[in-house]
């Protein structure tokens, strides 16, 4: 088949499970390609040489070889290619930004059809999966040991990098169990954990250790890391996970809370299962502040966890929303009901709790330092929405405790720790950090890309030591 041909190829469809079952169960929305499915969509790649789809790739993913290899049946080949620069295809072909990174650079994204590499990548990488006999190898070990704080995407990557590079490496978490926002962030409806427990299970055979409950800074510290236990570098990827509020008339009312309490309860702690003992508000008439995927998980979560009606209120219009269009698309058919150009003032409340939000119209003006076109209150048009519970989801900071974890560490006002841009190295020799705790709320792949070019300067770190 010739690139003519190619071209008047339609993308395929990924099979969903119908709306009607999705608000009973907290169940994968996105059920996978089948082989037939994949090998469709990957006939229609045309192969070009010069492979803009990898440019938009934050961690280079060699994009056109490993469809390649799908092409040819090759699936372990093509998921092993994927791993040589990205660890876990099955959890970024689920929930990266394929349509503003990889394939808004396709080249048949001009006609509307780029191909869908994140469903391609999904189905390689549960094939790995499904094979883990077929794995990448570490290389001979160096005998140099790596201490990884944070087991989110960054610290992840950082580790499955520094293992195959033949180092030792051992993550501390503080949680009970790793995986950071991947498992405390994102619901199963979007990322089981299940998948996450077995990209980790990667990372353990390449010789990774990971350590659960344990808060550096305060179960141990740095010191203890570097002169107690012998580590001779050590990676900080500690995330942001403290919640940013409005700063609004009503804010402490009970009813009132951030999207990271509500979805670590709901994700984390599992309180959609009733085997799980775990406290949180089940709201009738819920409110969501925010228009990212947070927002988007924070409304489809309480629709499920049996809410009579989800508002989701965003101050700019759908085209300005930072969430990704599927799931805007599936937020909608779910039954979330946008009231898009409006954002609260103050929240109401009776006897003590939350009531109602009261709201103001908007409109957009010139493109402000995020180069979306900034809102604008209008005045004298207030009105009111009914609601009994209200979730904050308009971002996250780092947390202020990350300020213990070692002292003299250069942090900017807001908490985010200085690094050199190159190799991601603290003031502190043998210290590096990545992720959102140096660059802000971030995607995950922005975090892996971190954890990887942080890997590789610890490598000649070391090496040069």
């Amino acid at each position: 088949m010739d690139a003519k041909e190619r071209m008047k190829l339609e993308p395929v469809p990924m099979p969903e499970l119908e709306v009607s079952e999705r608000l009973s169960s907290f169940a994968e929305v996105n059920l996978g390609y089948s082989e037939q499915d994949t090998q469709a969509e990957a006939e229609r790649c045309l192969q070009c040489k010069k492979a803009p789809c990898r440019e938009g790739c934050p961690v280079d993913v060699d994009i056109p070889g490993f469809i390649a290899l799908i092409r040819e049946g090759s699936y372990a080949e093509a998921g092993l290619k994927i791993k040589r620069t990205n660890v876990f295809p099955a959890i970024c072909g689920r929930v990266c930004p394929q349509e503003r990174q990889c394939q808004e650079r396709c080249v048949l994204a001009k006609r509307g059809k780029a191909i869908n590499i994140g469903y391609l990548e999904r189905f390689v990488g549960n094939y790995l999966i499904a094979h883990p006999e077929e794995q990448i190898n570490a290389a001979p070990a160096t005998g140099k040991r790596v201490a990884v704080v944070g087991s989110g995407p960054a610290g992840l990557a950082a580790a499955g990098d520094l293992a195959k590079l033949g180092h030792q490496v051992t993550v501390f978490e503080a949680l009970h169990r790793p995986g950071g926002v991947l498992v405390y962030g994102i619901p199963e409806f979007r990322l089981p954990n299940i998948t996450v427990d077995n990209e980790l299970e990667t990372l353990r055979r390449l010789g990774v250790e990971i350590r659960t409950n344990v808060v550096v800074g305060r179960t141990l510290t740095i010191a203890d890391l570097r002169e107690e236990m012998g580590f001779a570098a050590i990676f900080l990827g500690l995330g942001a996970g403290a919640p940013i509020f409005l700063g609004i008339e009503g804010e402490n009312l009970p009813g009132v809370m951030s999207a990271n309490e509500f979805l670590t309860r709901v994700n984390l702690m599992r309180a959609f299962d009733e085997d799980y003992d775990t406290p949180v508000q089940r709201g009738r008439n819920v409110t969501v502040i925010g228009g990212g995927n947070v927002a988007m998980d924070s409304s489809r979560c309480a629709l499920r966890l049996g809410a009579d009606s989800v508002t989701l209120l965003y101050r700019r219009t759908r085209a300005e929303m930072p969430a990704r269009v599927e799931e805007v698309r599936h937020a909608e058919e779910e039954g979330v009901i946008f009231e898009l150009l409006v954002a609260p003032t103050r929240f109401l409340g009776e006897e003590g709790h939350l009531t109602a939000v009261e709201c103001l119209r908007m409109e957009l003006g010139e493109p402000d330092e995020s180069g979306r076109r900034r809102p604008i209150p209008l005045p004298g048009s207030e009105f009111i929405v009914a609601t009994d519970q209200a979730i904050i989801a308009i971002g996250a900071r780092v947390n202020p405790s990350a300020r213990l974890v070692m002292p003299g560490m250069e942090q900017d006002d807001g908490g985010h720790i200085i690094v050199d841009r190159e190799t991601l190295m603290t003031n502190i020799p043998g210290v590096f950090s990545g992720g959102d705790v140096v660059a802000g709320e971030e995607t995950v792949i922005r975090a892996l890309s971190d954890g990887r070019k942080a890997a590789q300067a610890i490598d000649n770190y070391l090496r040069s030591k």
